[in-house]
């Protein structure tokens, strides 16, 4: 049994759009974290943050999204979205699914709040260190791992994505915006986008808005 604790809209539809792309039967937990008076302290148990995604499969619980997408890549490797033990291609691989959580997110979420800093103050470095390396990455390279598409690109896609086209804090660059058509041009994206949208319709924050 697989279990995926998810809010539309968040950080979670990268994961949900990596389960469309494996093939694996689910179980969506809705977890509204717009709720008002916050999500309940239970969920605690889960994440202990109160955020999402989070997964617990077969009894075991999964939480950050390198950790997810990584445990769930692997585990379901008919999909060959995960470079095996050996490919020349794992390295950039887990390399990208842990810069998108440990420098992309905090460098963007440094650069919406105004954060200003040194680059030693922080471990996740500057922000316009970042933006250069990442589009260096892409214009050297179609994909996220080298060649071919992976369940990285899937997190790096849904990264640029919010925070260049709906954030507006990341710079449009050419290189990112054909790179996003290269890894969005796929079936599973738009299934987990249209469940997503359906689910967004249900939550009162998204009230008119959807």
């Amino acid at each position: 049994m697989l279990k995926f604790y998810h809010a539309p809209w968040s950080r979670a539809s990268g994961v949900l759009w990596l389960l469309e792309e494996l093939g694996a039967d689910y179980e969506l937990v809705h977890i509204d974290i717009r709720a008002e008076g916050g999500v309940p302290e239970e969920y605690r148990k889960i994440q202990p943050n109160k955020k999402v995604p989070a997964i617990e499969h077969d009894g075991t619980v999964i939480t950050e999204r390198a950790a997810i997408t990584t445990y769930l890549a692997d585990a379901f490797p008919d999909a060959g979205l995960a470079p095996p033990i050996g490919d020349p291609m794992r390295g950039p691989y887990l390399t990208t699914l842990v810069y998108c959580d440990a420098v992309f997110d905090p460098c963007i979420a440094g650069r919406a709040h105004g954060l200003s800093y040194q680059s030693n103050d922080y471990s996740f470095g500057l922000f316009d260190d970042m933006v250069a390396y990442v589009e260096r990455r892409l214009i050297e390279h179609d994909f996220a791992a080298g060649g071919r598409f992976t369940a990285a690109d899937i997190q790096l896609a849904s990264g640029i994505g919010y925070t260049m086209d709906q954030l507006k804090k990341l710079p449009e660059k050419p290189a990112f915006r054909a790179y996003l058509d290269r890894a969005k041009d796929r079936p599973a994206y738009r299934r987990a986008q249209a469940r997503d949208y359906e689910l967004a319709k249900t939550v009162p924050a998204w009230e008119g808005k959807v």
